[in-house]
């Protein structure tokens, strides 16, 4: 592997090496470009986080009733999360992390 060395003078702007952003459109971003933005990541999010309660569920073996009893949440929570709908937080999403990472330990906690 050949190794080249640069020297930067940090006088002169020109001479730094351009980066990966496009500072022009950096520039040029709105307000309202950046809302819309963070819709989309938003609703990424969502679907990111019904695919892991979804995964969750499946891997554990249950219906979407028999795990809303395991839990005790109503099955409509359970419907909302897998449908993104709504996001699990706090405690729910605790669980479910823990749900994935020992499901025997944590079953055995519930029950």
């Amino acid at each position: 592997m050949k190794t080249v060395r640069m020297k930067i003078d940090v006088e002169t702007p020109e001479a730094q090496p351009i980066g990966r952003i496009d500072t022009a459109r950096v520039d040029s971003t709105t307000a309202s470009d950046i809302a819309q933005h963070q819709l989309a990541d938003e609703a990424d999010m969502m679907l990111d986080a019904a695919k892991f309660a979804r995964r969750v569920r499946r891997r554990l073996g249950f219906s979407q009733a028999e795990f809303a009893e395991c839990i005790d949440v109503p099955i409509d929570t359970i419907r909302n999360w897998e449908q993104g709908k709504r996001c699990p937080t706090g405690a729910a999403k605790a669980l479910l992390k823990v749900l994935d990472k020992a499901p025997e330990a944590a079953l055995a906690a519930l029950h």
